[in-house]
């Protein structure tokens, strides 16, 4: 095969997964609008989109496209291949239900944070954290507690490509203190007037596989419930979920 041809080929595979990012932050798109946003003629994105849509990544419904839920069928699956998922979807629940607050189960992948559980209590204030949604680690409690727990080589690489030498720096001295307590903290950083307490969720071989996160208002996630009783709470989660990674 011909260099040229190899080219085509990535070239193929670029644009097949750039219409389905677009498909995804634009649900229900026309032909029109797809080969405009990705600056690519009709014919190239109408190519494309026939074969995704004969492979059951795409539907098109009233001539729009949307992306199917074969992309459940994939992530659902590699969510379950998580260590101990069963117990830590019943934690994110009970924690939820206990806390009345939004609990979340995040892990690490290519630098970001991805959202693997949440849930909604009772008196939950609506944010956007979906499943599957992704976001720079050292910006939410859960991302700042696995930061903490990777190594330093690791913690390097992902922050040397979206903080300042200054604010790394700083960054570096918090993830430090995090490691010694075993939780960390979110104060109004990265949403004004959101909290949370995020304490990472540690293998058998003392890798980090996730954290799991409470947050809330921050008129109700103050004082000593947001400084003790929350962490204590989640530590006390968390120690269950690694004992039965440990013993199962």
């Amino acid at each position: 095969m011909t260099s040229n041809k190899k080219q085509s080929r990535i070239k193929s595979v670029n644009m097949a997964l750039n219409i389905i990012q677009y498909l995804h932050e634009n649900p229900s798109s026309t032909l029109r609008r797809i080969a405009d946003s990705l600056n690519t003629s009709t014919s190239t994105a109408h190519r494309h989109l026939n074969t995704l849509h004969e492979q059951g990544y795409v539907v098109m419904e009233n001539n729009t496209y949307r992306l199917s839920l074969k992309f459940l069928t994939y992530g659902g699956k590699v969510r379950e291949e998580l260590s101990a998922h069963e117990m830590i979807e019943r934690k994110v629940y009970q924690l939820g239900n206990k806390t009345a607050e939004r609990t979340q189960f995040l892990v690490e992948e290519h630098g970001e944070r991805v959202y693997a559980y949440t849930y909604a209590g009772q008196d939950a204030v609506k944010t956007d954290a979906a499943i599957g949604k992704r976001g720079p680690l050292h910006v939410s409690a859960a991302g700042k507690a696995i930061l903490a727990e990777l190594p330093s080589q690791r913690i390097d690489e992902i922050l040397s490509e979206s903080l300042s030498v200054r604010k790394k720096e700083d960054l570096l001295d918090e993830l430090r203190t995090i490691r010694e307590r075993g939780y960390a903290f979110n104060d109004e950083e990265s949403i004004p007037g959101l909290r949370a307490v995020g304490v990472p969720v540690m293998r058998p071989d003392k890798s980090v596989l996730g954290a799991i996160s409470v947050s809330g208002p921050a008129e109700r996630l103050r004082g000593e419930y947001f400084r003790e009783e929350l962490p204590s709470l989640l530590l006390g989660t968390v120690n269950e979920i690694e004992l039965n990674l440990k013993y199962s």
